[in-house]
């Protein structure tokens, strides 16, 4: 890799390291497994760099690169290592800063999204990171027809989670 694209590599995921910790925390439990995440998506990103083409965007290509990563691992691990629950990042959060009614809300919506499978979480994951429909099936590799269709039948699955 030539030292500019190496440059370009390092600010880019500077730039936008957040949306490997978000990928890290939905599908780990722990902060030993988040980091061992984020050091292997980052390793994935590393080695894909070459052939980005910049026919999207970073951001949705590190997306894709991030939760197919996951995704691969978490299947792998499926054993041992379970979703993340919401205490475990509750650290990060400022208590004068946060609404507990709305961390409530937070921990019943995490704990609905554990129940769905993994591609279910991925895109209920970039639906909430308000990625429109296009993004959202450009980062899975599926059709924007089957990725409305798909997140239609996660709301459903969601409200029966949450309204028994």
């Amino acid at each position: 890799m030539k030292s500019s694209s190496e440059a370009e590599f390092v600010k880019q995921l500077q730039e936008n390291q957040n949306i490997i910790h978000k990928i890290c925390r939905l599908y780990t439990s722990d902060e030993d497994a988040h980091n061992d995440l984020f050091q292997e998506i980052t390793i994935q990103l590393w080695k894909a760099y070459p052939n980005f083409r910049g026919d999207s965007k970073f951001t949705t290509w590190a997306y894709r690169v991030g939760l197919n990563t996951a995704i691969t691992l978490y299947r792998k691990k499926k054993k041992t290592l379970d979703t993340i629950e919401f205490q475990s990042s509750y650290h990060l959060i400022k208590q004068e800063d946060y609404n507990f009614e709305e961390e409530e809300q937070l921990k019943l919506l995490y704990s609905a999204i554990s129940e769905l499978n993994d591609i279910e979480k991925a895109l209920v994951f970039l639906y909430l990171e308000d990625k429109d429909y296009a993004e959202i099936s450009e980062t899975l590799g599926i059709s924007e027809v089957n990725a409305r269709v798909k997140m239609n039948r996660v709301k459903g699955k969601l409200k029966k989670i949450l309204n028994p």
